[in-house]
């Protein structure tokens, strides 16, 4: 596996480092087009694969950012052995995407970075907000529905000592988000009737 990697990480690199000379790029800051890009698809990869990333929002946003960041070097190193081989000319569009990259990533990197500080509990819904306007106490969910959502509520709490998340609940209770979302709303009132000290 090792020297697959190592194999696989110095040939992306020159690849990409050729494009970037190729496209202007002064020889000092050629290398990194390709640090840039392998840089952000393993950075991208390890919080979409980590144990420690909390948030359903980061895992995702990291997946998609992964595969695009890995594609993206599969399509720079393609296009370096076009212009190579004297199949592909080196155009304006080219020079602009090829310099567009670095200013994408940064940006993708920040957002990515404030969601690997949040977890699922930054996303659980406000006690306070109403219900949709097409939906009503009636249709939110069955008597039944409502206290395995109380059960799953109070069971997390004194688990995590936080309330449980619209994710979580979703997921145990197999309902949709939308439904979850509801169901939590009337948990979230109907516990703060209970303790309006608190």
């Amino acid at each position: 596996m090792t020297v697959t990697a190592c194999a696989a990480a110095v040939s992306s690199f020159s690849g990409l480092h050729s494009l970037a000379a190729a496209t202007g790029w002064p020889e000092a800051l050629a290398p990194l087009l390709p640090f840039t890009i392998d840089a952000y698809a393993m950075t991208a990869t390890r919080v979409w694969l980590s144990k420690a990333t909390g948030s359903t929002a980061a895992r995702r946003f990291a997946r998609w950012n992964a595969i695009d960041a890995i594609g993206l070097s599969l399509v720079g190193n393609a296009a370096w052995h076009l212009i190579a081989a004297k199949v592909l000319t080196v155009t304006w569009p080219i020079v602009v995407l090829v310099g567009a990259v670095p200013p994408a990533v940064l940006g993708l990197l920040s957002h990515l970075a404030v969601l690997h500080g949040q977890d699922d509990e930054d996303e659980a819904v406000p006690p306070s907000t109403e219900l949709p306007e097409h939906q009503d106490a009636a249709d939110a969910g069955t008597d039944e529905l409502l206290e395995a959502a109380r059960a799953a509520d109070e069971a997390h709490r004194a688990e995590h000592g936080k309330p449980i998340t619209r994710d979580q609940l979703r997921k145990q209770l197999h309902i949709s988000s939308d439904r979850a979302s509801a169901i939590l709303r009337q948990v979230r009132e109907s516990t703060e009737e209970q303790s309006p000290n608190t």
